[in-house]
Formats: structure tokens, C-alpha cells, sequence
């Protein structure tokens, strides 16, 4: 299954991981379910330490940053990983989001 983890200057709606390129290294090795992880970040630093903690991984585990709100990229991404989206799926499901009108 694809893992989908947070990464937010938040650290209540991170779970605690909150934006150290350490944790966020830790946090992506427990999600890993063996099809890969994505991330959703909230702020440019977010991203940066997202982007650092990709490179900090020894394990050779497919990862990549989502270009979607965080909390609706979040739940659309979590669904599609449930249902068994591969990691492409997963991605294009989070990055929907960001096309949804929450007024129309």
C-alpha cells in the first residue's frame, strides 16, 4: 500500500513531525508500505525539508511531493492509497484537490 504523511509547521495536524528533515526521514520509513510514500507539505520550508529528508534516506523507497493542499490533498490521497492506488494514482488523486471549487 502506498503511504500518504504529512508535513506540516503544525506539529497537532502532523502527528508531532512537524517540519525536521529528520523526523520527516523516520516519518516516510514507517509509511512506507512497501509501494512507496507521498508527502503533502504546507509552507516553502516544509517542502525543503521534505526534499532533504528524501535525500537523507538510505532505503531505496519511491517518494514523492504532492503539488496539492494539504488537508484536502491529504484525504483525497489517503482514499485512493486504501483502495490500492499505485503511487501515480495516489499523486494525481491528492493533486485533484487543488482543482476543486469549494463555492460552486
Amino acid at each position: 500500500m502506498v503511504g500518504v504523511l504529512i508535513v506540516s509547521h503544525s506539529k497537532k495536524a502532523a502527528e508531532g513531525i512537524g517540519t525536521d528533515a529528520i523526523r520527516i526521514k523516520e516519518g516516510i520509513e514507517q509509511a512506507n508500505g512497501g509501494e512507496g510514500v507521498v508527502l503533502l507539505a504546507d509552507l516553502g520550508s516544509g517542502i525543503l525539508s521534505s526534499q532533504m529528508a528524501i535525500d537523507l534516506l538510505e532505503e531505496d523507497i519511491p517518494v514523492q511531493i504532492a503539488d496539492a493542499p494539504i488537508l484536502e490533498g491529504a484525504i483525497s490521497a489517503a482514499v485512493q492509497a486504501a483502495i490500492g492506488g499505485n503511487l501515480k494514482e495516489v499523486i494525481e488523486a491528492a493533486e485533484l484537490a487543488k482543482q476543486v471549487s469549494k463555492l460552486e
